[in-house]
């Protein structure tokens, strides 16, 4: 991986200093609509994630967080997915201390993009909601930097915001960090990881239903194809063994 991953450049080093101590709390602001804190979501992407990569026979021991942030994402990794070690990636100094602090328990480490380690050691990269604020310029660089870390066969489950959604915009409207971001669609997404090289396995939609109607969550299933889920996974597969 380049040494200065294009990570550095997506979102400056201060963006989300300030919001470091308080992340959770502005996030939860927005997410008060849907009636659920982020955990939920967290949770619920790992569990969906993992049936995906279970139909595959596919076991993620070496993974990769993509703009880990505060690493609230972190403990689904081991506790869902079983992997082994997860490395965190993110140019917010301020987001690594709290994930450093917060996470300590794990074998986890949380590293600046250009301290990241070796490139192509990686079963698994996973990124969610970081895409949204990569400079459009960036985004293909950022997406070879995810290429070169994964092993040969590794995959990269991409999670964004779904743009078709009003729901979802309304939400990040509400989020100070999200205000400016802007959201690619499911179709742009497919094509930007394609031209990275990356083959494409899937597409579902999560989220759906917010906590009033949570009794209508058991159909979240059959409608994982239509687009609309409050957010998106594009499952996708770097070429080789």
């Amino acid at each position: 991986m380049d040494r200065k991953s294009s990570l550095d450049d997506a979102k400056s080093e201060a963006e989300f200093d300030e919001f470091a101590d308080d992340y959770d709390t502005a996030l939860n602001k927005g997410l008060s609509l849907t009636g659920e804190s982020k955990d939920y979501f967290a949770e619920g992407r790992m569990r969906w994630l993992k049936g995906r990569l279970e139909r595959r026979g596919f076991v993620p021991d070496q993974a990769l967080d993509f703009g880990c942030g505060t690493g609230g994402s972190t403990r689904w990794f081991f506790d869902i997915l079983g992997s082994k070690a997860l490395s965190g990636i993110d140019p917010s100094e301020e987001s690594l201390e709290v994930a450093r602090r917060e996470h300590s328990g794990y074998p986890a480490t949380f590293r600046l993009p250009e301290e990241n380690g070796d490139p192509g050691t990686c079963d698994l990269a996973f990124c969610n909601g970081v895409f949204h604020h990569i400079p459009i310029a960036d985004r293909a660089a950022a997406v070879d930097s995810v290429f070169r870390s994964l092993r040969p066969g590794g995959i990269f489950a991409f999670w964004e915001n779904n743009a078709w959604n009003p729901a979802t915009r309304y939400v990040m409207s509400r989020v100070p960090f999200d205000r400016d971001a802007i959201l690619l669609f499911p179709h742009g997404a497919r094509a930007l990881l394609r031209d990275g090289g990356f083959e494409i396995l899937g597409t579902d939609y999560l989220f759906v239903f917010p906590r009033g109607l949570a009794a209508f969550r058991r159909f979240e299933p059959m409608l994982c194809k239509l687009p609309l889920g409050g957010q998106y996974l594009v499952l996708a597969r770097k070429p080789g063994v």
